[in-house]
Order: structure tokens, then sequence, then C-alpha cells
């Protein structure tokens, strides 16, 4: 064959240059368009402290949702940070901290518990709040399961065939415990979808007892009887927090302020499914634009509505509160 011939057989580099080109303009157009709109990928960040300093860590907000659920329902149960270390860390290992409907044989879920060892149906094992109060069922049941280290604790209760693999994820999930639990304040903060539909503060307010229990606030209302007029704004969620955590003069111990920032990032890592738009306590406030258009987390500052009283107070009853307003 010639050598003219042989250069005529060969497939032309043209076209597929092309498409490569084409690709990579659409890529970037796309890239382009969602900048100009400012709107971000949604996720979220916890780190060791309100000031940023330290070691962070990012995750989905279907992830921070779920370690919000985990949290709560240990908290719930009177346990200490160190057991809700554990399950986070368990739970990250076992689904990434996601609400999966598979894995090894019949396992399921958050904890990937598995119905045939009796951990419960598999519409039980798959409802978040019920697959954690089952791992921390079996958490309590380990002697000095605090004093252990956390892939001992972890591992008694779940069996695994992997039972170094917790170790790993301590990091992380103290980083989430902690301010998951209050500890640390103003350290968690998500960048939530721009949503078309509006929230709902019944429903908001339906989520949270459901995780914490009935005690949690027994007068959190949603357009209750608060404000000076007698009605708070519809579409806000007020959470007093109880009377016996704070003073008299109306300022926060350090029990009422762990309380309130505990509610506070569990109402931004549920943010993105219930459509929150807007979270404050302690003179903080946290808004999901803000995060979404600037990557913005907490700043100084009152609520969306100049609240009445200081930031974060009821002007009713002088007590401190949980403000989460909804997107309308």
């Amino acid at each position: 064959m010639s050598k003219h011939a042989s250069s005529a057989a060969r497939p032309s580099r043209v076209p597929r240059s092309a498409v490569a080109f084409c690709v990579l303009l659409l890529l970037v157009g796309y890239v382009a368009v969602q900048f100009i709109a400012g709107d971000r990928a949604a996720r979220c960040v916890v780190r060791a402290s309100s000031s940023g300093a330290g070691p962070s860590y990012e995750l989905s907000t279907e992830m921070a949702a779920n370690a919000a659920t985990i949290s709560a329902v240990g908290t719930r149960r009177g346990l200490p940070e160190r057991a809700v270390t554990i399950a986070l860390a368990t739970a990250i290992q076992e689904s990434s901290l996601r609400n999966i409907q598979h894995g090894d044989r019949d396992s399921l879920g958050l904890f990937q518990q598995r119905p045939s060892k009796g951990w419960g149906t598999p519409k039980q094992i798959l409802d978040p709040v019920y697959s954690a109060g089952k791992f921390y069922d079996g958490l309590v049941e380990v002697p000095g399961y605090s004093r252990l280290p956390l892939t001992v604790a972890a591992q008694r209760v779940q069996r695994s065939g992997f039972p170094q693999a917790y170790a790993k994820h301590e990091p992380n999930a103290s980083l989430l415990a902690a301010a998951l639990t209050g500890r640390t304040d103003s350290a968690l903060t998500c960048a939530t979808t721009k949503g078309t539909t509006a929230g709902d503060a019944v429903k908001v307010r339906a989520e949270l007892l459901r995780a914490f229990g009935p005690d949690v606030a027994p007068k959190a209302v949603s357009a209750g009887a608060l404000g000076r007029s007698g009605t708070s704004p519809a579409g806000e969620v007020l959470i007093p927090l109880p009377p016996a955590l704070v003073a008299n003069d109306g300022t926060r111990g350090s029990k009422a302020s762990k309380r309130g920032w505990e509610l506070a990032h569990w109402a931004v890592a549920r943010a993105d499914g219930l459509r929150i738009d807007e979270v404050s306590y302690g003179g903080k406030v946290w808004r999901a634009e803000d995060a979404r258009t600037s990557g913005e987390g907490w700043r100084s500052g009152a609520a969306g509505e100049p609240a009445r009283g200081g930031a974060g107070q009821s002007a009713k009853t002088g007590h401190d509160e949980v403000r989460i307003r909804i997107a309308r």
C-alpha cells in the first residue's frame, strides 16, 4: 500500500478534537451560568470553632440532615457527647451518613442494620429516628462504652466484619458531635439549593418534636402568640428555651447556650429538606441566601425582622429563643 493510501485510510482527528472542544465549551458554560445565578452546590461545612480556625469537615446536606437526627436522638435520651460521636462515626463508616436501601445481604439504612438479625422491619430501619434509637439501645448495653476506644465500642454494637474501620472517622465525627450537641457555637453552616416551593412551619415543628421529643420546647409554636401584637409572623417557628436554663435577668447560662446552639445547628442541617431560610440565636444569624451565594456562614445580627427585646430573645417571656424562618 502506498504512503498516500495509508494516510488516507487513517481516521481524521479533527472531528474528535471538535467534539472535545464542544464538550469543554458546554462545561465552561454550565459553570458560568451557575456562578452568575449565584447558586452553589448544596453542601455543609462543620468547623472546630466559630472563628474557622482548626480542622473542618465538608459533607452533603443529606449527610448533615441525617447526622443532626442521630445527634438529636442521642441527646433526647440524655446521652453524653461521646455517645453521639460513636454513633456518627459508625454511620459514616456504614453508609456515609446516607439512608440507603441496600447493603451487604439484607443490611439497610444509616447503620446498615439487618431485619433478619432482629433490628426491626425494613420500614423501621429506614426511619433515621428509629435506627439511631436502636443503635443507642445497643451502645448503652456496652459496659463503660464512653471510656472504650471508639472502634471497640462501635464494634460491640455492630459486630462488623471490619472492626477497625470505625476509628478513621472519629475526627470528623467529633467535629459534628461538638456542633450538633451545641458545645461549639455557630460552627455548622450549609449552602442549600434554591427551591421553588415554600416551606411548612408545621412540618418543621413536627420534625423538631419527632427528633428531640415533646420536652424540646413545649411552647414551640408556628405563628404563635409571642409578638407584641399577640402573634408571630406566619412562616416562623419560635423555640423558647426552658426558663430553668435561663437566668432571672434573661441572660444565657452555659446549659441554655448549649441547648440553643444544638437546636440552631439542627435547623441549619435540616434547612435544605425543610426549606428553612433563616435561623437566629444568641445574637447571630444564618441565612440560606448568604450561604448559597457567597458561602458565608453565621454572622452577628438579628433575624430578618428586627428582634423585639434583642436578637434571639422573646419580648413577652424575656427568655432566650431560637428563631427559624421558613421559605415562602
